[in-house]
């Protein structure tokens, strides 16, 4: 069965071309047109997730979205209104989404997640000899662990493991490899916890870019309501993608989800997805009822953070990423900060030490679209005020503009 077409029909209703879809994703992602501050959180929504494995993306990707959205506007979305949550998702990522979307996203990829999880934490715990029979100790301490967030409200780790003493046995993990790591088995505990949607991720200690957070029971975070079938769930994830994301190919689905091709191609078809031809020859596909050509949209550029859910939409990149792939992404296959052009990477940039923005244009734009480079970068850096950050994984010219 050729790529991009889950029952085997090539009849396509039209071509889109790129130009094209560098105006959807200018639109829908709300870099061409941005939302006002207080629909952060549909903008989260209309992206199916704000990336949040490294802190300062998920503000720095709201800010790029909308208007006069402020640090402190977005954590109280995120932690006094709790409209927003963290959960891992796609591809084992950690994510921002609304609240609503937890019950869709916790059956189409967080279960799998959880399952995962799981098994790799009790193969470390009998290894290690802190128990012979490793699903009952993670019933009983994550049991016991719930229990004391319960009885607190919210904790950190090491307060967890004040009450809960188990929680602080310490596992190697990776052991004998570079990347060996000495960590307390609460740690483990609550990833397996939060990836079966048992905890969430709350406040982190410090300030709004610190990675070590306050946990809560989910219960105690908000409603997220009922729970979904897995295939109906997947369907609905979907439509969602190609709302945002489409045109894109089935390739670009499987990657962006982590599913089988067997599951990718069944949520296709029954979502109704509709094939189109892209200028690199592959059929891409879009919602149903989303076939009508995209308007023009009015020249804009954008600074993007590391792992931006833009940059990370598509496996296949070549129609806005270009020629730029070794400066812009590290070696496991993370993009770091970005600069855009009307629907195109054109350069990156990094945060210094000294709080200035360093940018680096890796293709001509023209004067005036450079300048709107330099006032965006101005803003980045007025934004950020004395808050200073480094992405967790870097790249080669982040690297070389820090340096």
């Amino acid at each position: 069965m050729p790529d991009g077409s889950p029952d085997g029909d090539l009849s396509v209703v039209r071509s889109i071309s790129t130009e094209e879809r560098r105006a959807r994703l200018g639109r829908r992602h709300h870099l061409a047109t941005r939302a006002p501050a207080g629909l952060v959180v549909a903008v989260a929504g209309d992206l199916v997730g704000l990336h949040a494995s490294d802190p300062a993306s998920i503000f720095l990707a709201a800010r790029a979205r909308t208007t006069a959205l402020t640090p402190q506007g977005l954590e109280a979305a995120l932690y006094d209104d709790r409209l927003l949550v963290k959960m891992l998702a796609m591809r084992r990522t950690l994510f921002v989404v609304p609240v609503g979307l937890a019950p869709m996203l916790q059956a189409t990829t967080a279960d799998a997640i959880a399952v995962a999880e799981r098994k790799r934490l009790a193969k470390v715990l009998v290894a290690q000899g802190i128990t012979a029979d490793a699903e009952a100790w993670i019933e009983r301490t994550g049991a016991d662990l719930v229990a004391a967030l319960t009885e607190r409200g919210e904790a950190t780790a090491a307060q967890l493991a004040g009450a809960v003493p188990a929680l602080g046995r310490q596992i190697v993990l990776a052991e004998g490899k570079r990347y060996e790591a000495k960590v307390s088995v609460g740690t483990r505990l609550l990833i397996v916890l939060a990836a079966e949607g048992r905890v969430v991720r709350g406040r982190p200690v410090g300030s709004w870019i610190s990675t070590q957070y306050r946990w809560s029971t989910a219960g105690a975070w908000a409603n997220r309501g009922e729970a979904m079938p897995a295939a109906e769930a997947r369907v609905e994830l979907v439509r969602r993608w190609l709302a945002a994301f489409g045109p894109g190919t089935e390739t670009d689905l499987k990657w962006w989800t982590g599913w089988n091709l067997g599951q990718t191609r069944a949520a296709l078809t029954a979502a109704g997805a509709v094939a189109v031809a892209l200028d690199d020859g592959l059929p891409g596909y879009v919602a149903g009822g989303d076939v009508d050509p995209e308007p023009p949209v009015d020249p804009w550029v954008a600074l993007l953070p590391a792992l931006d859910p833009t940059a990370m939409g598509w496996a296949g990149r070549h129609w806005y990423l270009g020629a730029h792939h070794s400066a812009l992404f590290d070696t496991n296959g993370n993009v770091g900060p970005t600069i855009w052009c009307d629907g195109r990477i054109v350069g990156g940039w990094a945060h210094r030490r000294d709080g200035t923005v360093a940018t680096r244009l890796l293709e001509d734009i023209g004067t005036e679209a450079a300048d709107a480079v330099s006032a965006e970068a101005a803003e980045v850096e007025a934004w950020m005020g004395d808050v200073r950050f480094t992405p967790r994984f870097r790249t080669p010219l982040e690297r070389e503009l820090c340096s």
